[in-house]
């Protein structure tokens, strides 16, 4: 900064120090005053006039030199706000709580987006693990006489990786993808049982549907929860029998299978949360995950009740529904 803009910056400060200093030569030539006591009284306000000002330039050139020093030593510039020293005047204090309080929350992003963005690599390295196992089984059943429904099995494995892949990334930006329209509840669960038909063949697993309603919702993420579920069911509970009802605003999806530990059951959908069955068959612990934060997004209440040993149910709860049957 130089002494030049510093002065213009105290522009209105020096009209209002030169017109005090003419009211001042007026009132005392007008009450008589010697012209030398007039002359050194104007000469010693101007003179500490410009000390002032020249001391204060000083003073804010060294402030300012400081911080361009400290700002230049700093590879993350938005920490400047923290290395601020408090000033002792009100109005430039009230300006350094202003930026102290804009450093904070521009930590607290920079931190959120390194944080988000760690485990979006996470998640791509355990995606790229998983998807070779159904992409290796393709290259083994080729290699042994290319068995046609095995090879559907281990490529609708991959399809459902690659499904999971897209709704975690769009949990990330902003609801574009998210279309809201009436939906018979019947239909979205018949299309869920459909696209995991060679899964649940394979797993030896029933599926019984009854009931129906119409929502407003989006039915692709709707499709997409419910079949993270019976692939579920298809992964952990081979043989089971899985019982889907709507009625009342509400999906329920019952199995009779291994079920869910107590303690293990509040945790079932925090990110990568695997527990000991998810262990074993080297799950992700992404997918009630995606599904229960999808749930969040288009408005439905995701709940779960289990035993260890004799089933588990989960419980689709949408907030507003118009159930056909009462219309």
């Amino acid at each position: 900064m130089k002494f030049r803009e510093y002065a213009a910056s105290k522009a209105a400060a020096l009209c209002m120090s030169a017109l005090a200093a003419i009211v001042w030569g007026i009132f005392a030539y007008l009450t008589g005053a010697a012209p030398v006591l007039l002359w050194l009284s104007e000469g010693f306000f101007v003179a500490a006039v410009v000390l002032r000002y020249v001391v204060g330039y000083a003073l804010a050139k060294k402030k300012l030199d400081k911080l361009q020093k400290c700002m230049d030593g700093l590879s993350d510039k938005y920490l400047l706000g923290e290395m601020l020293e408090k000033p002792f005047d009100a109005t430039e204090y009230e300006y350094y709580s202003v930026m102290s309080a804009v450093s904070r929350s521009a930590i607290g992003a920079v931190k959120n987006a390194e944080r988000e963005k760690e485990e979006y690599m996470q998640f791509v390295e355990q995606w790229i693990h998983e998807i070779k196992t159904p992409l290796t089984a393709c290259s083994l059943i080729c290699d042994n006489g290319a068995d046609a429904v095995k090879i559907k099995r281990e490529l609708k494995r991959a399809d459902n990786l690659t499904d999971s892949a897209l709704y975690y990334a769009r949990l990330r930006k902003p609801e574009t993808d998210t279309v809201i329209a009436q939906c018979d509840v019947s239909c979205l669960i018949a299309e869920a049982i459909k696209s995991q038909r060679e899964l649940l063949v394979a797993a030896k697993i029933s599926v019984e549907t009854n009931g129906d309603f119409s929502v407003f919702t989006d039915g692709k993420s709707v499709v997409f929860v419910i079949k993270q579920l019976l692939i579920n069911c298809a992964k952990y509970c081979a043989g089971c029998r899985v019982t889907i009802t709507a009625a009342d605003g509400t999906i329920t999806v019952a199995d009779n299978g291994i079920g869910i530990a107590a303690h293990e059951l509040p945790r079932i959908t925090a990110r990568g949360f695997t527990g000991e069955a998810g262990r074993k068959a080297g799950s992700t612990g992404m997918g009630l995950y995606i599904a229960s934060e999808i749930c969040k997004r288009i408005g439905i209440s995701f709940s779960v009740i289990s035993e260890l040993g004799k089933g588990t149910t989960f419980e689709l709860k949408f907030d507003r529904t118009n159930d056909l049957t009462k219309m």
